[in-house]
């Protein structure tokens, strides 16, 4: 407003570049660029969050044009709008849908936390889309208005969180959960295919007691399954949206089965279960939900971190570090060191479940941002839930297909670890006691003899007996160091 007169002021700034149009809204006049589907609104906060470079990923997007497609599906379908407006509307929605206005979408995710500037950006989108399908000009804001007709029955409050129900609940189950798989899939593989390979097991680092490659893999295909399970687990809340809430929870401006038919559109779409919240005012205020999904990932991160990490310190070498497995060469090197392999999808790896820890801490104190009956992060909360989903399914497909399926066992290693092993001792506890056997075993390291010559030395095992008791391949599994007689 002008202070001076009281009337709406004429914004002046003409975007730079190209022929312009000229809106009208509540707050005066606005210059747009011609070519442009978004309105007043849109325009005014592009100029106002001007506010680093994060924007909203195509899955937020797409969920933005189901949203607004099931919402004018719903409002026809109740006689709230006419069916012309509808189809107009609802065609206009699917192109958005269909990923033909991502350039529609100018603004950061930095913006008003009920997410209101991105809802009012599609309402403007959408009305003008429709506007000129039934032949009128862009800004007519007629026969369709953004607010009367896209908007109808809704508010920013609920319509942005049911949006960003949808993106996740997409994201989860049509990316990240098969790509999970896909990984499991790999690493259990492996553990069939290497289940008869003895290696040298390691506790704190150190040389331990046997076990297979195999048992390895096959314990980092079981933290890959328990995460899909854990994702699998938050998708029953996520299932439950608050659409229907409008400004605070009460449903004031909307038809009473509003929310119903909107989620039985939904899921008529998606084909996923998706129920109307019968408790609009916790959907709206608070997104525990949402911290519920990114505790899942950020538990995914942490197991794929130590995967990631394991097989980097297994593949260590080629000549002076573990050397138990033989990373592939992906064509990558060193800029001065010629020919060296790197684990390089390790490190892609467990980068990403850093970012994904780090996410894991916005959606935290984001989601404890919930005052009252808003909550007021949701821009920043759905943003870092699809970068940690995304980055997830992408580096778990990266590391099956250009780790995992490309490693090999390097046996004779694997055997020659093994054979120098000295926690092979620990089978000769249960013949001749822990005390007797830690003698061996320092004897052994202190003199550099093998476990069977010590125990000899010391005349507390028979070289006969010793070949007969400490068998690496019987050390693997419970109870078979104890047959076979004394």
């Amino acid at each position: 407003m002008d202070e001076t007169t009281g009337t709406p002021r004429t914004e002046t700034a003409t975007p730079p570049g190209g022929a312009t149009r000229t809106e009208t809204d509540s707050l005066g006049t606005i210059d747009i660029p011609a070519e442009r589907y978004w309105g007043p609104q849109t325009e005014r906060a592009r100029r106002l969050f001007r506010i680093g470079s994060e924007h909203f990923p195509p899955a937020l997007i797409r969920a933005v044009g189901l949203h607004k497609w099931a919402c004018a599906e719903a409002n026809r379908r109740l006689g709230e709008l006419p069916n012309e407006l509808a189809t107009a509307i609802k065609q206009a929605a699917q192109e958005i849908v269909d990923g033909k206005r991502d350039a529609e979408f100018p603004l950061p995710v930095w913006q008003t936390g009920s997410g209101t500037q991105t809802n009012m950006n599609a309402n403007e989108v959408i009305a003008n889309r429709a506007n000129e399908i039934l032949g009128q000009p862009l800004g007519s804001r007629k026969p369709v208005h953004p607010n009367d007709h896209v908007n109808r029955g809704q508010s920013s409050n609920d319509n942005f969180p049911t949006m960003m129900h949808i993106a996740a609940v997409e994201m989860v189950e049509g990316r990240l959960i098969p790509a999970l798989g896909r990984l499991h899939a790999a690493l259990w593989k492996r553990s069939q295919e290497w289940a008869d390979i003895v290696k040298v097991g390691r506790t704190h680092l150190m040389d331990a007691v046997p076990v297979t490659l195999g048992q390895e893999f096959a314990a980092w295909a079981r933290q890959v399954e328990l995460g899909i399970e854990r994702l699998r687990a938050c998708l029953p809340r996520l299932l439950l949206l608050p659409q229907g809430g409008t400004a605070v929870g009460t449903g004031l401006n909307r038809h009473r089965d509003f929310d119903r038919v909107f989620c039985e559109i939904v899921a008529e779409r998606i084909g996923l279960a998706f129920q109307p919240n019968p408790n609009k005012f916790e959907g709206m205020g608070a997104h525990d939900a949402f911290v519920e999904l990114s505790g899942a990932m950020n538990t995914i991160a942490v197991s794929l971190n130590k995967i990631g990490s394991d097989i980097r310190l297994l593949g260590s070498g080629p000549r002076s570090g573990l050397t138990e497995l033989i990373i592939p060469a992906d064509g990558l090197s060193s800029s001065i060191m010629p020919g060296k392999t790197n684990p390089t999808q390790s490190e892609a790896l467990t980068m990403v479940c850093a970012q994904v820890m780090g996410n894991n801490v916005t959606v935290t104190i984001a989601g404890a941002q919930g005052h009252l009956e808003l909550n007021v992060f949701k821009p920043v909360i759905i943003q870092a839930v699809l970068q940690s989903a995304t980055l997830l399914a992408d580096a778990s497909e990266s590391f099956a297909a250009n780790m995992v399926e490309k490693l090999e066992p390097n046996r004779e290693r694997i055997a020659e670890n093994l054979a120098k092993s000295l926690m092979l001792v620990t089978a000769l506890n249960p013949r001749i006691g822990y005390d007797k056997a830690v003698q061996i075993g320092k004897k052994a390291l202190a003199e550099n003899l093998t476990l069977k010559e010590a125990a000899q030395q010391l005349g507390f095992v028979r070289p006969e007996d010793f070949d007969r008791w400490v068998r690496p391949e019987r050390m693997v599994e419970p109870g078979a160091t104890l047959e076979g007689g004394g």
